[in-house]
């Protein structure tokens, strides 16, 4: 959800380049062996004519904006291998390609689309709503989302995991309004274990706050940062620990995401889900009616739906409010109520989501 990677504090860095130069298939066949999570992130495609080539779609590159459009492609390869060879039109592919259109400037789509910057309290903390602060725990992503709402944040400026998180956790300690402590970023589980570590340890003392809840994408498109060194951190925080993933269609979960899932529940913790609703991927009641199936039979319950941020760059994925309600009231003819996710827009300066 961030731009490629760039971070200054050598804690927050993950393992030095894995092998280079692995198709697909080459991965695939060897992922036995290559299971580190830190060895697949280094070995992420983050050329799109390379994706393109594995995709058997070489002759689209002359379609590519110049430099990724301004934010750098990354993709895993594992999550690669989910995308269907040949197919432009792959619902994964148009989640993670530069697209030409990102270039266009379109009215009301802005640098700051959900009020961010006016949020901040501190270095890389973030008090939007009534009882719990957000963290922007690190500046980096496995995977970068062409529509990411946070692709011209300031990373560099704020990160919270820096300096052993101590601005973060002195707001904290002095607001004991916050009983919840929510992780995002970036994702936070692109920092090492030992970097949680170091939070959980200074959370020791803050009685007022009784709940974790980690924004994370990494268990969908690198579910092998979900290792055992995670899961026992996780497993030992004597918090409530609430785990929400990000996926926006069905063919992002396959068997390793279901292990992954299965892990972090047998660690204690609750998952959740957070879908963007987003043109030509999933607005489709049918194709969101069987993504909530799938997150089910993976543990992991719906929790929103969310109507585009309006991030400049990422206009051509909108999705019209009349639309999206009629998708919502389509998915309650099809499924049990708490399969339904609340479709929501975040706007700046608001007590909470807002419902539409």
């Amino acid at each position: 959800m961030t731009q490629d990677c760039v971070q200054t504090d050598p804690a927050l860095r993950v393992a030095p380049e894995g092998p280079s130069g692995a198709t697909r298939d080459t991965w695939n066949r060897k992922a036995g062996s290559l299971a580190d999570w830190r060895q697949l992130w280094r070995d992420s495609i983050t050329d799109s004519r390379e994706l393109l080539q594995v995709l058997e779609l070489g002759h689209l590159a002359d379609r590519l904006p110049i430099e990724d459009a301004g934010f750098a492609l990354r993709v895993p390869r594992g999550f690669v291998a989910r995308m269907r060879p040949g197919d432009a039109r792959d619902p994964l592919l148009l989640q993670v390609l530069p697209q030409l259109a990102e270039l266009e400037r379109v009215p009301g789509f802005v640098v700051d689309a959900v009020g961010d910057l006016a949020a901040r309290e501190a270095q890389g903390v973030l008090h939007k709503y009534q009882g719990r602060a957000l963290l922007i725990a690190s500046g980096s992503c496995a995977i970068n989302c062409r529509y990411c709402f946070r692709r011209h944040f300031p990373y560099g400026d704020e990160i919270a995991a820096a300096g052993q998180w101590r601005q973060a956790l002195e707001h904290v300690r002095q607001d004991t309004s916050i009983n919840e402590l929510i992780l995002s970023g970036g994702d936070p589980l692109a920092l090492a274990t030992g970097k949680l570590e170091e939070l959980s340890q200074g959370l020791a003392g803050l009685t007022h706050v009784t709940r974790l809840r980690i924004h994370t994408r990494l268990p969908v498109v690198l579910p092998e940062r979900i290792d055992t060194p995670f899961v026992e951190w996780l497993r030992s925080l004597p918090l409530q620990k609430v785990v929400v993933l990000h996926a926006n269609h069905a063919s992002e979960f396959d068997e390793s995401v279901d292990a992954a899932c299965a892990r972090l529940r047998e660690a204690g913790a609750t998952l959740l889900n957070q879908s963007v609703l987003l043109r030509g991927i999933n607005d489709h009641a049918g194709v969101l009616t069987a993504l909530s199936e799938r997150m089910f039979a993976a543990g992991v319950l719906p929790y929103y739906l969310h109507q585009l941020d309006r991030v400049q760059g990422a206009a051509h994925f909108e999705v019209t409010d009349a639309q999206a309600q009629s998708l919502v009231e389509d998915m309650r003819s099809r499924l049990p109520g708490y399969l339904v996710p609340k479709l929501v827009r975040e706007v700046g300066g608001d007590p909470s989501k807002r419902p539409l």
